[in-house]
């Protein structure tokens, strides 16, 4: 017979997996957004900063590697979350399955 919802939200697993998940899905948020809030802080109060070029007589200012790291830094933190939830949160949700049948 299946458990119920309350003995699954019971189970210490489950409890682990929740904790765990919670944690990294903040720290990853947080993390972004510095980088993103970071970037719009620097546009609104320091343009001339990101208006430099990167070498003399470059068309090329140090605002474009730094607005290609923000959006980059984006799809590194989810390709992060993807990789631990593949190597440590599925193997945690399969072993709670099949505690649970």
């Amino acid at each position: 017979m299946a458990a119920s919802a309350i003995e699954i939200e019971n189970n210490p697993k489950f409890k682990q997996l929740v904790a765990a998940r919670k944690r990294l899905g903040w720290t990853l948020t947080a993390i972004m957004l510095i980088i993103y809030f970071g970037f719009i802080l620097l546009v609104a109060f320091d343009k001339s900063f990101l208006g430099t070029p990167i070498a003399p007589g470059s068309v090329t200012t140090i605002g474009i590697p730094i607005g290609i790291f923000v959006i980059v830094s984006a799809f590194v933190l989810t390709g992060i979350y993807m990789s631990r939830a593949n190597a440590h949160y599925d193997e945690l949700t399969r072993q709670i399955v099949e505690e649970s049948k």
